[in-house]
């Protein structure tokens, strides 16, 4: 694996434990569900709304890129 698909991977992860803990908290607190239905609708939540990162190999060299449910195009990162 090169630096920047560590660093992509690494991103994703932090994107999705952010999500995950944020939406697990939110709806073990004001919701009435469950058991093994809090973080599994924390995690289907958590993977839908976290971006996606990727490492692509271009002309230029080797890029970081990113796209969001939330944002219509993709993004290339620093």
């Amino acid at each position: 694996m090169t630096k920047l698909q560590i660093r992509a991977f690494l991103y994703q992860l932090g994107c999705f434990a952010i999500l995950f803990i944020s939406v697990r908290y939110l709806v073990e607190r004001y919701t009435h569900l469950t058991g093994f239905l809090i973080p599994f609708t924390a995690f289907v939540v958590g993977t839908l709304l976290s971006p996606k990162f990727k490492a692509v190999k271009t002309n230029d060299g080797e890029k970081l890129f990113m796209k969001w449910i939330l944002i219509k195009d993709v993004k290339e990162i620093g």
